[in-house]
């Protein structure tokens, strides 16, 4: 396949050749070339790496079904009720919706995708089935990476802990936690459940974390400790985790300092909050970053579009971003910084001028959507988006194609 008449990262029109599921060869773009069966016409369009959505609840989605009025309570448990007594009422089966959730990122230009499966003593292992055959229907559209993810806590009900460990044995690719201070009240038992399940099972791990302030600094210095105990460095995601500039500069500093010794990486949702970790900190101290839609229109909130382009928009905005190296910092990190949570064989982003995944050897996962600029891209927004996945083309024009 060649993407003739194509601007990567927004440089000079060239033509990409692809050969299998890599980019063999970037060229200046032969204007009398003609388009040949098989190929792909890039009208001048930029060449981009695919979207990495890599902290999104596919299991409590509800996208294509009628908007309703929010009903949650505040807090996590308030929320996680209100989701526990609305999910099930729906005319359309569970995994339709989660299905066609996922269709509906592919179309937009999503390939790589970590998400949530909340997993407890009430949906069981419901949410998890519903979510893996998502992932396998669209096999050769997208990687997808299921979290097993303890939403309602692993202590405060007998039993949770025993479905986590089925779904690990069933192929559940990261295991997750959740506030272990806050939610759990037991910190230490509630990391040395998710690290012992990690290492028995040898996957990943994901911690969800909304505590405030020192509470919130407590228990990521209580991640810390086991991951550089365990050995496990590259293997720990902090997700959310956007209070932890709350407490003081030199904290902060010690924090990412620690996170970057220990690749430790973080996941975004690009919060209205003031008190994360800078962005442009986390960039220059090699952080690993990447971001995510967190909720589609759930009962959590009625936010979430299945567009990582908008939440590009988003990201940029939350951190004051008007410079285009910013802005394309952002763009970055929505491609390639997720991709490097989900593959260690990713290229990363390495500082605010590194513009990765589109270059000869890459993987040919790649979305081309119309914009002067890659900064005007996530301006505008266009829907004129073509999406290829392991050198092939999934989607065009905001629909999934056929295997």
């Amino acid at each position: 396949m060649i993407i003739r008449n194509v601007r990567p990262w927004g440089g000079e029109t060239s033509d990409i050749v692809i050969d299998g599921d890599r980019i063999a060869a970037i060229r200046p773009h032969d204007r009398a070339a003609v388009v040949a069966a098989g190929d792909v016409d890039g009208r001048g369009r930029l060449a981009l790496p695919s979207f990495s959505d890599v902290h999104v609840h596919l299991d409590s989605s509800r996208i294509g079904l009628p908007f309703r009025p929010h009903t949650g309570a505040p807090g996590v448990w308030g929320m996680m009720l209100n989701d526990r007594a609305n999910w099930r009422n729906t005319d359309v089966p569970h995994a339709d919706i989660v299905a066609g959730t996922l269709e509906r990122m592919i179309a937009r230009g999503t390939t790589r995708v970590r998400t949530y499966a909340q997993v407890d003593v009430d949906c069981k292992l419901e949410k998890f089935d519903s979510v893996m055959a998502a992932k396998e229907k669209y096999r050769g559209h997208a990687d997808v990476q299921v979290m097993t993810f303890p939403q309602a806590g692993i202590l405060r009900e007998e039993g949770t802990v025993a479905y986590l460990e089925e779904s690990l044995r069933q192929g559940a690719d990261v295991m997750g936690g959740i506030d272990p201070s806050q939610l759990d009240r037991d910190p230490v038992k509630h990391l040395d459940i998710v690290f012992g399940l990690a290492e028995k099972y040898q996957v990943e791990v994901d911690i969800h974390l909304h505590e405030p302030g020192a509470l919130g600094v407590f228990s990521t210095e209580l991640v810390l400790e086991r991951t550089r105990a365990l050995g496990m460095q590259g293997k720990v995601t902090m997700s959310h985790a956007y209070d932890l500039g709350a407490v003081s500069e030199a904290t902060s500093r010690r924090l990412i300092d620690e996170f970057a010794e220990l690749d430790i990486a973080m996941a975004t949702i690009a919060p209205s909050t003031t008190n994360h970790l800078r962005l442009l900190d986390l960039a220059d101290a090699g952080v690993r970053v990447g971001l995510g839609e967190d909720g589609q229109r759930d009962y959590w909130s009625p936010y979430g579009n299945c567009d990582m382009l908008d939440r590009t928009w988003q990201l940029a905005f939350v951190n004051g971003f008007r410079r285009d190296d910013h802005i394309e910092l952002a763009l970055a990190v929505a491609t390639m910084g997720g991709a490097s949570i989900m593959s260690h064989s990713s290229p990363r982003v390495a500082g605010v001028g590194d513009r990765p995944g589109v270059a000869v050897g890459d993987r040919a996962d790649l979305v081309i959507v119309a914009g002067e600029t890659p900064t005007s891209a996530v301006m505008d927004r266009s829907d004129d988006r073509t999406v290829l996945h392991d050198g092939r083309l999934v989607a065009d024009g905001l629909r999934v194609l056929a295997p």
